[in-house]
């Protein structure tokens, strides 16, 4: 919902808006085998983490890590985070050993840039140093409809970039991150929407896209709360409240974006309902991680 650089130390972060999209890991531990393989064999990051899951703790071996999922790649919805979080997790229940949200980003770490899908709720994030600052709660479920301009973002080499924000726009994201710090414990869902877009504001100035006028003008028609950028992705989403002509306004709002080239889809965001009560037990060969 909000990304950017601080002022003290040019630390950047972001906040997470997760989503109902997931990442699904098998492992098949194999005592006899030499190294880890996994499938597809170009998700080379997870058989990175699986290998270091491994020694860390001191398991001897190899094995077979099968990742599958809805999120697709370059789009900036967190695939190749939820891709390593579930890796982990499965991991971690075949062999039998416990890794809570702390453990997991600590082996992420030197892995690649992350933005906290292990945290369950939103948090505000430190991606480059994969370091959590808060945890800041849960907002209703929001409907986004999103807008996808086309093509892939090399997340890594985004993350890479040494460009900074003026100094005054810097001093700007302080008092945003502030701000929705504070609207999102407080469930302030206009505030939120109104940072969120001035974030994407702030994002477009630097990147131009082509929809963002009439993505702005779209979601004051129908009565958006606001804008949500997926900062280093191709999605443009409107989010919207949940409301009685909630259906109404979406199928409304899809036909207008429909007018527009490239892909549309509805995005559900994750409430507290959406996690389970306490964290996920071993025993199982199975792990997910959200968008």
């Amino acid at each position: 919902m909000l990304q950017g650089v601080l002022p003290e130390e040019e630390r950047h972060f972001l906040v997470t808006l997760p989503i109902a999209g997931w990442a699904h890991a098998a492992f098949h531990y194999l005592p006899d085998s030499p190294e880890v393989a996994v499938r597809p064999s170009h998700k080379t990051k997870a058989r990175r983490l699986a290998t270091r899951l491994l020694r860390t703790y001191g398991i001897s071996g190899g094995g077979m890590v099968e990742l599958d999922g809805a999120l697709p790649e370059g789009k900036g919805l967190a695939s190749s985070s939820a891709d390593l979080v579930a890796t982990a997790r499965a991991i971690a229940d075949a062999i039998g050993i416990f890794l809570d949200a702390a453990a997991i980003e600590c082996l992420l770490r030197d892995v690649e840039p992350s933005d906290g899908v292990m945290y369950p709720g939103i948090v505000s994030y430190h991606h480059r140093e994969v370091r959590v600052r808060e945890e800041l709660g849960f907002l209703p479920p929001l409907t986004i409809l999103a807008h996808d301009v086309g093509g892939m973002v090399d997340t890594i080499r985004f993350n890479r970039s040494t460009a900074l924000p003026p100094m005054r726009v810097r001093h700007e994201y302080r008092t945003l991150l502030d701000e929705m710090s504070a609207a999102v414990r407080t469930g302030d869902l206009a505030t939120v929407g109104r940072i969120a877009t001035r974030s994407a504001e702030l994002h477009v100035q630097r990147h131009p896209r082509a929809d963002f006028a009439q993505m702005r003008r779209l979601c004051h028609e129908v009565g958006g709360l606001g804008l949500a950028i997926a900062h280093s992705g191709t999605y443009l989403g409107i989010l919207l409240g949940e409301h009685r002509e909630g259906e109404e306004r979406t199928t409304a709002a899809l036909a207008r974006c429909a007018e527009l080239p490239g892909e549309v889809r509805v995005f559900r965001t994750l409430g507290v309902a959406d996690y389970p009560p306490c964290p996920l037990s071993s025993g199982t060969r199975a792990g997910a991680a959200k968008g």
